[in-house]
């Protein structure tokens, strides 16, 4: 950002224009029927450089009303989570499966996903985040391409495209039933997994991460 007389000029790097391009075409998107119930795509945000990309289910009121993913109760869960150790939001990129909220709330549909997954594949690329972090069942079966219960597989890496990594966590929304922090509940176990994303952002950090 710079000064132009009294204008401020932002000047954007390749990746931030390439994925402004590719918001303009989720902002007009009808691929699925999310698009007729929709108040505001919500394309995702956050660092386009991220080394750690987090990929939840999808837009919920909250979200379809701002248009930015995870800005309700369990946006707020989300945002403590990660600084509890140390992370802004700013540093990574937060995503869902879809980009439309679904009627009431309910789960996407596999066929909602797939209309969708054009423009997470195109923000992974473009971003080429060293781990996915999806967030619950529903993200981590999708992207895994296998059912699976997200209590089986939550804190274990997954090999991915490309030599990226998939790492599952509990989504936020389930936390939000849970208070206890004592050793092996949800939320202790979510502490013990956002540490392993940190210390994924620092080796990386370390040996320099290329675009």
């Amino acid at each position: 950002m710079f000064l132009k007389g009294e204008t401020v000029v932002t000047v954007l790097s390749k990746k931030e224009r390439v994925l402004s391009e590719i918001r303009d075409h989720v902002e007009v998107c009808t691929r699925c029927q999310l698009s007729a119930t929709r108040n505001n795509t919500v394309f995702g945000e956050g660092n386009a450089d991220a080394v750690v990309m987090f990929v939840g289910e999808a837009p919920g009121e909250d979200e379809d009303t701002t248009g930015r993913p995870f800005v309700g109760r369990a946006g707020k869960l989300l945002t403590t989570v990660l600084h509890s150790v140390g992370l802004k939001r700013e540093e990574v990129f937060i995503a869902n499966t879809v980009k439309c909220r679904p009627p009431g709330n309910r789960i996407p549909n596999e066929e909602e996903m797939q209309c969708c997954f054009p423009y997470l594949e195109a923000q992974i690329a473009v971003i080429n985040p060293t781990l996915v972090v999806t967030l619950g069942g529903v993200s981590t079966s999708f992207l895994l391409g296998e059912k699976t219960s997200i209590s089986r597989v939550r804190g274990k890496m997954f090999e991915w495209r490309g030599g990226k990594k998939i790492f599952p966590m509990y989504h936020p929304s389930y936390l939000l039933r849970y208070h206890s922090q004592k050793p092996g509940s949800p939320r202790y176990q979510t502490w013990k997994d956002i540490q392993e994303v940190k210390k994924t952002i620092e080796l990386v950090g370390l040996a320099g991460h290329g675009s």
